[in-house]
């Protein structure tokens, strides 16, 4: 599936798709091919972007300046767009060098997190902030409920390596129930390892009901 089919899935059909693809070409893959140009710029642009929407998603909260900055802070670390972009499987459609793509690059944080600023950049540019919106729902707003406990964590990863550490074992992720409208579902996972229900989660989509799941399982294991 291409990055434009994907973006069809969720209502959003681009103009420029060679704007769009572009976020996801990363300096490595630029310079081996020549005619191309990498997403430095549309990185900047997105930085701008997700400032803005986050800054006016944190504004009713009724928070303090300085909690309103700490939490933006948490929203738009590097740390915290590469979970996003691995929520949404966006690093997937990541144009890496070979080099880069044998070392890894495709699940770094660094890489991940630019071109997830990179994409928000081209979307704006191409379909205005409701396609933005459209994305940064998905994956932000749900932290934002209960704001208070924001912490942008990839418990699936924290899981993974907590059980192979210990145990030599694998996580797995069973769908338990999808309930809700096509505009508003809740979805609700269990995290399994070795046949054993160790977590639940929910969430409005499958990955973000998978890492509550996971959060779930590691708060429990790990005490």
């Amino acid at each position: 599936m291409d990055i434009t089919d994907w973006l069809k899935n969720r209502g959003i059909t681009v103009r420029d798709t060679d704007m769009i693809h572009q976020a996801f070409m990363h300096s490595s893959y630029a310079h081996e091919h020549k005619s191309y140009h990498d997403n430095e710029r549309l990185e900047f642009m997105g930085d701008a972007v997700l400032q803005l929407w986050s800054s006016n998603a944190i504004y009713p909260l009724n928070l303090s300046e300085g909690k309103m900055t700490r939490l933006r802070a948490q929203l738009v670390c590097e740390k915290a767009l590469a979970i996003y972009g691995r929520e949404l499987g966006l690093n997937e459609f990541l144009l890496l060098g070979s080099g880069e793509e044998k070392s890894g690059g495709r699940n770094k944080d660094a890489i991940v997190a630019d071109m997830f600023e990179a994409f928000l950049g081209a979307l704006f540019l191409d379909q205005g902030m409701s396609a933005v919106d459209n994305i940064l729902e998905e994956v932000v707003t749900p932290r934002l409920r209960h704001p208070e406990e924001v912490s942008v964590t990839d418990y699936k990863t924290l899981l993974q390596e907590y059980v192979q550490a210990d145990h030599r074992k694998t996580v797995t992720y069973q769908l338990v129930s999808e309930k809700g409208p096509a505009n508003a579902p809740e979805f609700e996972m269990n995290a399994v390892v070795e046949g054993l229900i160790m977590g639940t989660g929910k969430g409005p989509s499958k990955k973000q009901a998978e890492q509550n799941a996971a959060r779930n399982a590691f708060e429990k294991m790990a005490r």
